[in-house]
């Protein structure tokens, strides 16, 4: 079993501060530094800021300089504590390093502001409660998927920079064929990209993907170079640089 001691120690310190002001019922948190897997250290903080709120948290994020997918999924992991308490999390502003991660991985509308006439059409009597029913199992898998996503991105960016190198496709050209790979061999985007960059280190594809990859590469790219696409995959030494 592993020590909990050393996971701690095994996240990198925390490269982000915040401070917390009450509006109303919710928690508006300003945060400024960077936003990356030390950032986790965050979430208990966060977490006990959710829980003291009435319906969640603001977050004011201008002062970011940088954020990665380890700092969206911390994002990600406090928004899935917010639906389970019926709560909502959004990113009132934010800066030029936060928008394009937000915008890149399409989760902006993750993280919108509630609307502000959804009080003004409940009765009342009705206390705030968690999503039921099918919105809630939706909201959830949306989640999930894009945890998911943000695990897996890293593998098939790396994929993708290999046919790149290897093939002299465009980003969009290796996107393409990656997909039409998968789509033709039943494979899954993220076990595709998995096995290619496995080639680098000596590994072979099936031979069911091994053709479906040379004629996704020679549909993409010019004859001269789709002729010298390999049954294997891309050669190593071609495939290194880019690791």
């Amino acid at each position: 079993m592993p020590d909990p001691a050393h996971s701690v120690a095994a996240i990198p310190p925390c490269m982000a501060t915040m401070d917390v002001m009450p509006d109303g019922d919710r928690m508006t948190v300003t945060v400024w530094g960077e936003l990356d897997l030390g950032s986790r250290r965050l979430l208990p903080d966060l977490h006990d800021i959710l829980t003291l709120s009435g319906s969640g948290i603001d977050l004011r994020l201008d002062a970011v300089g940088f954020s990665d997918c380890s700092g969206l999924n911390m994002l990600l992991d406090l928004r899935l504590r917010a639906l389970d308490e019926g709560k909502t999390v959004s990113v009132r502003s934010c800066g030029p390093a936060v928008e394009r991660l937000l915008d890149l991985t399409g989760t902006r509308e993750l993280f919108a502001a509630p609307d502000p006439h959804d009080d003004a059409v409940r009765p009342a009597t009705d206390e705030p409660g968690p999503p039921t029913g099918d919105e809630g199992q939706d909201l959830r898998a949306e989640v999930t998927q894009l945890r998911r996503a943000m695990q897996t991105r890293p593998t098939i960016d790396l994929a993708r920079g290999i046919l790149m190198a290897s093939f002299g496709l465009s980003p969009e050209g290796a996107w393409s064929v990656l997909v039409r790979t998968s789509q033709n061999t039943n494979t899954k985007l993220h076990h595709l990209a998995r096995d290619l960059v496995g080639t680098v280190h000596g590994g072979t594809l099936p031979e069911p993907v091994q053709q479906q990859l040379a004629a996704a590469v020679a549909s993409t790219a010019p004859r001269s170079e789709a002729s010298a696409c390999p049954a294997t995959g891309p050669s190593p030494e071609t495939s290194r640089d880019i690791t």
